[in-house]
């Protein structure tokens, strides 16, 4: 079946903007999906069970291409990219139970900023004052929303912040795989490889779960191949840095479920924290976008 004959599966920025509207929806969708599999399992098991329906549901698009489809020439980063996954997910599954969801979201957009500092000391990449700048100005925010100066500072805020940082570190070895690795062995083996190490943290809190949290928990594995599958439309669409401000939608469908659905209020510094952090990441966005156009120019 041809799908390029429909709209959403033609190439344009109107597309490519739907496509980064419902990566969007259904990363925050998923995040209600967990929260609904965790009355009577751990954080470690539901993480499991993610890995495990993830690298099930990716399977059937890659067994009718034989052996060839599995073929890697990474094995070691696969594994490193396993461990370092695992205790993303983990603290990012935690935060999710344990924080609001539109603090969760906010904390998750400083990822880009640590991805700076990672790839500047494991990449050797040049770090322009524009980003560095950026970067500065994003921790700014991060201080914003946990509010240093409140005699009750949440601590839990620092366990979706951690899982951003361990997130920007699978950035920085997958920038390295991207090259060797097709989409599909990258999704794949980090199913696999998590589903493998996150299976003892998981048998030592274990739970029998019941059908109704297997079926949560299998769209919650589904959701998070979805959410790659959209994403890479968009970018197939239309440029990269002209979807970046749409990734901020995110914050709006956070602050919508988490209201209705769990009755959690957005406070005043999480709202001006994500503000600065927002204008931070456009501002890098914008410069970094010139800076290519430039570099083009001069060619």
């Amino acid at each position: 079946m041809n799908l390029s004959r429909f709209w959403l599966f033609q190439k344009g920025f109107p597309q490519g903007a739907t496509w980064a509207c419902l990566t969007a929806l259904v990363s925050i969708s998923n995040d209600v999906v967990a929260r609904q599999a965790s009355g009577n399992l751990d954080g470690l098991q539901i993480s499991f069970f993610r890995f495990l329906f993830s690298m099930l549901t990716v399977l059937p698009f890659m067994l009718p291409k034989g052996l060839k489809a599995f073929k890697t020439s990474n094995p070691k980063l696969h594994v490193y990219r396993a461990i370092l996954g695992v205790a993303a997910i983990a603290l990012y599954t935690y935060s999710v139970l344990l924080v609001p969801l539109n603090e969760v979201t906010t904390f998750s957009f400083t990822q880009q900023f640590f991805v700076l500092i990672l790839a500047a000391i494991f990449l050797r990449e040049k770090i322009s004052n524009n980003r560095w700048i950026a970067t500065f100005f994003g921790f700014i925010g991060i201080l914003i929303v946990i509010d240093p100066t409140d005699n009750k500072v949440n601590l839990l805020a620092f366990i979706p912040m951690g899982a951003a940082f361990l997130f920007a570190g699978l950035d920085v070895l997958a920038k390295r795989m991207v090259s060797t690795e097709t989409t599909m062995t990258l999704l794949f083996y980090f199913a696999l490889g998590t589903t493998i190490a996150a299976l003892g943290p998981a048998l030592m809190v274990w739970k029998t779960p019941t059908y109704t949290e297997l079926f949560w928990l299998f769209l919650l594995g589904s959701g998070a191949n979805l959410i790659q599958v959209f994403l890479f439309r968009a970018f197939y669409a239309a440029d990269a840095s002209s979807l970046a401000p749409f990734r901020y939608v995110e914050l709006v469908f956070a602050s919508i479920f988490g209201y209705f659905l769990f009755g959690e209020v957005i406070k005043f510094n999480t709202i001006l924290g994500a503000f600065v952090i927002i204008m931070t990441t456009l501002y890098l966005t914008y410069s970094e976008t010139l800076h290519k156009k430039r570099a083009l120019r001069k060619k």
